[in-house]
């Protein structure tokens, strides 16, 4: 999937001692699924979401695939052949799609105790003994009310590990809707010779490229790789992804392989940008969405980098970027839009016209280490102090959750609606968190 948009909740810890399995459950085609809902026609026809500002493939169907496009695809450069197709394209919705999740993991509520959103189209689900007894049974009622509640389809994977439950979640495409996997059997052993290193949990590219130089092929040859050797190659995630894939539940207290590290928060321009200040309100709204993030995850960032591109299929193609170092740890809009502000202005250059900005919050930790190792940044930093900036944001976030997002913004965003928004020429309405944008059924007399 592409990158997601921000948790949709605080994340959640789970639970301990670790359950017996885990199961983590997985929405098909997520963001094609979303527009099917509310367009039964679509039902086995190609459909295809595009990224932000109309760029590139991000989501498509299987029946997509099979007339030859791709994840990744340019936009404009296959608009035609979409088109001669008979191909459905949409602009990401993201407010539908979060709305579709949220609904989601109630359905699945109603089924488990727990459940705990990994990304906008996944969540991982505890089993405890008694409900790994009957595990299948389980996940054939997660699948089957989220069907029937909300219409979308959904796949289950079941094993020992939250690492095992991706690789059965992985083959539930080919295998089955639900599947489940356990220690030493024949089936695990068969489905890790299958799968490619960069299929598992926690290994990247660039990981699975050292590992193949090591000499190993698949995930079976990572599981019996020596421990001590993946923490050599890999950090500490190599080593936790090794004992994982033996059955060892070794990802706790988050979940994901490692604790957040940083956050990017960027967006494509609606059109071409050549001066300073409105960079920095296209700036200003990447800064607010990135604060939002750190507060919703109880983060501080001490780092930040800001970005600027003219994109690559500008004339002179251009990249800049600076980095600056946050005198405190903080989540504050306010600090964070002051040093990026200063960034923007160190890597500005006049003379081209840009097309992307962003920023990137680094050397992130919680907001409880940030007060153990800094015990005087409770008493005045050069940030806002929490005493000030956390009652403040947090006004600020419960009055966007009420009223919608950008009911309070910084002045420095510049207008409400922007010449330089964000294009999305082929959104669908937001049928389900919108009065106005109510489907309408109407009777013929």
């Amino acid at each position: 999937m592409p990158p997601s948009p921000s948790r949709l909740s605080p994340p959640r810890v789970p639970p301990s001692p670790p359950p017996a399995l885990w199961a983590l459950q997985d929405c098909s085609c997520f963001y094609c699924s979303c527009e099917r809902l509310f367009r039964p026609d679509l039902r086995d026809k190609p459909v295809v979401a595009l990224s932000n500002n109309d760029g590139r493939v991000i989501a498509i169907t299987p029946e997509a695939k099979e007339l030859g496009f791709r994840r990744g695809d340019v936009y404009f450069k296959r608009e035609k052949d979409f088109r001669a197709a008979g191909v459905a394209v949409f602009s990401s919705n993201y407010a539908l799609y979060g709305d579709i999740s949220r609904r989601v993991a109630r359905a699945m509520e109603s089924v488990v105790p727990e459940v705990y959103p990994y990304s906008i189209d996944e969540a991982f689900i505890p089993f405890d003994r008694a409900m790994a007894a009957r595990a299948e049974e389980i996940g054939w009622a997660l699948h089957d009310r989220v069907a029937k509640w909300v219409g979308a389809p959904t796949r289950v994977g079941i094993g020992p590990t939250r690492t095992l439950a991706k690789l059965a979640n992985h083959w539930s495409k080919k295998i089955s809707r639900v599947l489940a996997l356990e220690l030493g059997s024949p089936l695990l052993e068969e489905l890790l010779a299958k799968t490619a290193l960069s299929d598992v949990w926690g290994i990247g590219r660039r990981q699975a490229e050292k590992l193949r130089q090591r000499g190993l092929s698949d995930a079976r040859d990572l599981r019996d790789l020596d421990p001590s050797v993946a923490r050599a190659l890999l950090t500490v995630v190599g080593e936790r992804t090794v004992m994982e894939l033996r059955g060892h539940q070794c990802v706790v207290g988050d979940l994901s392989p490692v604790p957040r590290q940083s956050m990017v928060s960027s967006r494509s321009l609606g059109t071409r940008v050549h001066d300073e200040e409105t960079l920095a309100q296209a700036l200003c709204a990447r800064v607010t969405s990135a604060a939002q993030r750190l507060r919703a995850e109880g983060l501080l960032a001490l780092g930040l980098s800001v970005f600027i591109e003219t994109g690559n299929y500008a004339e002179n193609p251009f990249h800049a970027g600076a980095t600056v170092t946050l005198p405190s740890p903080t989540n504050s809009t306010l600090a964070l839009f002051k040093a990026a502000r200063a960034a923007l202005a160190t890597a500005f250059k006049p003379g081209h016209a840009y097309r992307k900005v962003g920023i990137a919050l680094h050397e992130l930790a919680s907001e409880e280490e940030s007060l153990q190792s800094n015990p005087l940044f409770a008493i005045g930093a050069e940030n806002d102090p929490p005493a000030v900036s956390a009652p403040l944001m947090g006004a600020l976030d419960r009055i966007n959750r009420k009223h919608g997002a950008g009911a309070i913004r910084v002045s420095s965003g510049g207008p409400r609606e922007p010449y330089w928004a964000t294009r999305a020429t082929r959104l669908s309405p937001v049928s389900t968190t919108a009065w106005d944008l109510l489907p309408v059924a109407r009777a013929r007399g």
